[in-house]
């Protein structure tokens, strides 16, 4: 789990979550409306959105390209049962959340370092 969440705001543009991302170098961000999460956009929904004609992804918010009501858990969360979850439901990302608020984010790449260590440690 990243316990620094990079996030972004609903009306944001685009434009603003694609430099985001290149700036922290990440592939998602959960999406805030009034610090609560509302969402969650990666950067397929970016390039998809943006590869539709007369987008502007200056104009165009991050609620319009944003997955609304992401899978999202608490702090306390069985990391066994929230992977079988990102698998069986094929979810690249999970938002830690303490009520609503984003407090870490998982990401099959974690999932994946994860998947190394054990293999490290059994060897």
């Amino acid at each position: 789990m990243s316990p620094q969440v990079h996030s972004i705001g609903d009306e944001q543009p685009l434009a603003e979550a694609e430099h985001r991302m290149h700036t922290y170098q990440i592939r998602h961000l959960p999406v805030l409306r009034g610090g609560h999460l509302v969402g969650i956009v990666s950067d397929r929904d970016l390039a998809m959105v943006e590869s539709l004609p007369g987008v502007d992804p200056k104009e165009v918010t991050v609620r319009e390209a944003m997955t609304a009501e992401p899978y999202a858990v608490p702090p306390g969360a069985s990391l066994k049962a929230v992977l079988r979850e990102m698998a069986e439901h094929k979810y690249g990302t999970v938002v830690v959340v303490e009520g609503d608020r984003p407090v870490g984010i998982v990401t099959t790449t974690d999932a994946l370092r994860l998947c190394v260590d054990l293999l490290d440690g059994a060897q």
